[in-house]
């Protein structure tokens, strides 16, 4: 697996972990459109443009988070944050 795709994969996997803990109604719904976009990432065979693209919509979302209400959910968050800054920092 190549840099880019292990943190494709982070991402989706801290997104993904975010389901197992209490969130209220909208942080849900962001992290939802954020893990499904996260989740065609890991499938779909995309150039680095495309990547990169469809990350900055996943960090558009995350932007619109106020927090989760949940702190382990909350960390995920930002981890998840992280893994999508290096990708389309390159």
């Amino acid at each position: 697996m190549d840099r880019t795709a292990d943190l494709v994969s982070s991402l989706h996997d801290h997104l993904e972990a975010t389901e197992q803990h209490p969130l209220e109604t909208e942080p849900n719904r962001i992290l939802g459109e954020a893990q499904a976009i996260a989740e065609d990432l890991t499938e779909a065979d995309l150039d680095t443009e495309r990547i990169e693209e469809r990350v900055e919509q996943i960090l558009d979302l995350l932007d619109e988070l106020d927090g989760t209400g949940d702190e382990t959910a909350d960390e995920h968050v930002a981890a998840a944050r992280r893994a999508a800054q290096r990708i389309v920092e390159g």
